[in-house]
């Protein structure tokens, strides 16, 4: 009697080389359905928010410039003819350009409780105009870059994003990198091919450009959201790194009576000219009558951004805090603030951000159209991927990135947990037997 031998069933073979690029362009793909939408609107969003200066000097000339007539009224003045016309139930804010020709911004609260702008002309205190502040364009256009208009719930849409759209370019570097046929040369050229490879060869080629521009926008708008930023504050909180800027609260001293005469706007302006504060400068009134005046030089210039705290009753300085006193996670995260907005060194970093922008632009708009080109009739065209096993090192490397990256990590898991419950068995995004675009 004859025995058959069966032979044992193959191991999974680890992913490497071709496997690893089906794997990645696949995820790249799933990734990008997602994230391309929002790159195209965070692009266009924040490329007009860049030049806010530059727009608001157009659109609100009229309330912005002022004809210079002699000496400035007192600033009270200014704030009571605000009071007389329109109703104050808290004043917020009063911003001194220290410019003869521009007008006094003072943010308050109306009579209704709106929050609101008024612009003053300092020679005659006629109010220019008045506008809720969140009427006013750029306030728009920046709540939208930042949540969609949708508040504490869009803004979770903006983050998980942002943190694939990082996961994103680290799987684009990849895919774009020279292998085959493809050398060096090719890779960074520009696009060159016919028809709808030339989509692909352009998506390519603004990709690797981007993942050098875009990356440390994505990374450094992190700390403004609310699970990766909060998780942020938390750290420094807990390691002694927070920021002693007292501009959104923090325990401030307080003046060294509780009740008395307070001194006027116009004199803490000129006691912050005199400690030689950079312009503009902004001052917040004390809301108790044991608080004090807060007091920053607004500079676009993160290390001219002194703050003072003064006493409302004697105008004794209680407390003057600079820039350079932050500690290193918080000055690294505020200079990141100031990069993302095109601030932190001149006219180059608001050129390369309006180069991001665009290429933001042109990335998702070439990879839509590329994928519609290429994807099979009346499917998503999901590239396929091989069924196999991660090496270790690569599994260490996604858990790291899904620690780094909390809420795409939390969104990757319950992808996956779908996938294995509901899509494998609907069909949905089964990768066709397509071959990686190489």
């Amino acid at each position: 009697m004859s025995t058959t031998q069966t032979a044992a069933p193959a191991a999974r073979p680890a992913l490497r080389g071709g496997m690893l690029y089906r794997l990645v362009w696949k995820w790249h793909f799933l990734a990008a359905l997602y994230v391309l939408p929002f790159m195209l609107i965070l692009s266009i969003s924040g490329g007009i928010y860049l030049y806010k200066p530059q727009i608001e000097e157009v659109i609100y000339a009229d309330r912005l410039n002022v004809e210079a007539t002699g000496t400035p009224l007192p600033i009270t003045e200014q704030i009571a003819a605000v009071k007389a016309e329109y109703g104050l139930k808290r004043l917020r804010m009063i911003t001194d350009p220290l410019d003869a020709n521009r007008s006094t911004l003072i943010e308050f609260n109306d009579a209704d409780n709106t929050r609101s702008y008024a612009w003053v002309n300092p020679y005659t205190a006629e109010v220019l105009a008045v506008t809720p502040r969140d009427k006013t364009l750029m306030q728009m256009v920046k709540k939208f870059h930042g949540e969609l208009l949708g508040g504490p719930f869009g803004t979770k849409f903006v983050e998980l994003a942002a943190q694939w759209a990082i996961v994103m370019m680290v799987t684009g570097v990849i895919l774009w990198w020279p292998r085959g046929n493809r050398n060096l040369k090719d890779a960074v050229s520009l696009p060159k091919s016919p028809g709808r490879a030339w989509w692909r060869e352009t998506h390519l080629f603004t990709g690797m450009l981007a993942a050098v521009l875009i990356t440390p926008l994505l990374i450094s708008g992190l700390p403004w959201t609310d699970v990766w930023g909060g998780a942020l504050s938390q750290i420094q909180k807990q390691t002694g790194q927070e920021t002693v800027s007292l501009r959104f609260g923090g325990q401030k001293p307080n003046s060294t009576a509780s009740e008395g005469t307070t001194i006027p706007v116009e004199q803490v302006v000129a006691l912050a000219v005199a400690q030689g504060l950079v312009a503009p400068i902004e001052v917040k009134p004390p809301r108790k009558p044991d608080a004090a005046y807060w007091v920053r030089s607004a500079s676009r210039i993160r290390a001219d951004q002194t703050e003072l705290l003064v006493d409302q009753y004697s105008g004794k300085i209680l407390k003057r805090i600079e820039f350079s006193e932050n500690p290193i996670i918080s000055k690294t995260v505020s200079y990141g603030i100031s990069l993302h907005q095109g601030e932190l060194f001149g006219l180059p970093n608001l050129l390369l951000n309006t180069l991001a922008a665009v290429l933001g632009f042109t990335l998702a708009l070439s990879g839509f159209i590329a994928w519609w080109k290429r994807r099979p009739a009346g499917e998503l065209g999901v590239p396929s991927a091989p069924d196999a096993r991660l090496g270790w090192g690569y599994g260490v490397a996604i858990l790291g990135m899904m620690i780094l990256l909390p809420l795409m990590g939390a969104s990757l898991l319950i992808a996956l947990l779908l996938d294995w419950l509901l899509f494998k068995r609907l069909g949905w995004f089964k990768g066709a037997d397509v071959q990686p675009a190489e």
